[in-house]
């Protein structure tokens, strides 16, 4: 991979508005603080530095990730081969009405603070969500009985394949428990516009106050993870109640570990390793596949 983004390759991304980083450890860009070191990291300062990143390592086939804030992400250990593209940049907002126009880097909790900051409501559960807008979208990010799905209106991708920019309608965005199309297609996301009510603000930070404190309460936040960590197999079957029932809160592999606060988070409590992370979650699952007979699957995305 270091040999196949050459320095021609390095000077295209660089003069098209990016900044690189090579050899760049990807635990310093994940909340698990985990993560190898990708060849080349590659930061475009705008939407259409980006989109012209994209179209280099398409041209010259170079195997990328697009990150974005690193939330919802469990990335192997060593040297990794392929690229990184971040979202870092992509912070454009603007509002019109009860309507914002956001680019995908931008964080989704300052997204909902700026929302609150102009009297729309609708993306209150998104305080204190971590991870960026695009991240959002990829999986239909929800807390507390909403989701991305119910305020995007529509979204503007990139075609990765065909370089292709166009608008996908909400529908089209085929937003699910956890998903969306983007985890199915060749689309990254760009920007999003979302639709919002027109409410009073006190009303709106005080419902922020409310799920933030919720959040503190019951989630271990004060330890690096990749959020919640286990999807329902159905509706009805909620994951931490039954880790905790298995007996297996505070369970650990190394520093890996199944948080003592929230049963459906796994933590590290140090200087956990991808190993570890993953041989827990996999003893997990095979218990509550003995136990229950539900395949369980792992929420965050694994590189």
């Amino acid at each position: 991979m270091s040999e196949i983004i050459n320095e021609n390759i390095i000077k295209a991304l660089y003069t098209g508005g990016c900044e690189i980083k090579k050899n760049e450890p990807l635990k310093n860009h994940t909340y698990f603080r985990i993560g190898g070191y990708t060849p080349c990291m590659i930061m475009p300062r705008t939407k259409q530095a980006f989109i012209n990143a994209i179209k280099v390592l398409t041209e010259n086939q170079i195997t990328y990730r697009t990150l974005g804030g690193g939330a919802n992400l469990i990335v192997r250990d060593g040297n990794l081969d392929f690229a990184v593209i971040a979202t870092k940049y992509l912070t454009e907002i603007k509002i019109a009405e009860n309507k914002i126009y956001a680019e995908a880097g931008i964080p989704i909790t300052r997204l909902s603070l700026i929302a609150c900051e102009n009297s729309l409501s609708g993306l209150e559960f998104a305080s204190g969500i971590p991870g960026t807008l695009g991240g959002a979208l990829f999986m239909n990010a929800g807390a507390y009985d909403d989701e991305m799905k119910n305020v995007v209106e529509s979204v503007e991708v990139i075609n990765t394949k065909t370089l292709e920019i166009k608008k996908i309608t909400n529908t089209e965005m085929n937003f699910g428990y956890r998903k969306s199309i983007l985890q199915s297609s060749d689309f990254i996301a760009l920007s999003a516009e979302i639709k919002l009510q027109i409410k009073n603000k006190k009303e709106i930070e005080e419902k922020m106050k409310e799920l933030l404190t919720k959040r503190w309460e019951k989630q271990p936040i004060e330890y690096p993870s990749a959020g919640s960590t286990f999807k329902r197999p159905k509706p009805d079957f909620y994951v931490g109640t039954t880790i905790e029932k298995l007996g297996l809160k505070g369970y650990s592999q190394g520093d890996a570990q199944i948080s003592e606060k929230h049963a459906g988070f796994v933590i590290n409590r140090g200087n956990a390793t991808y190993e570890e992370i993953i041989k827990l979650t996999d003893f997990v699952k095979e218990k509550i596949k003995k136990e229950y007979g539900e395949n369980v699957e792992l929420e965050p995305e694994i590189w």
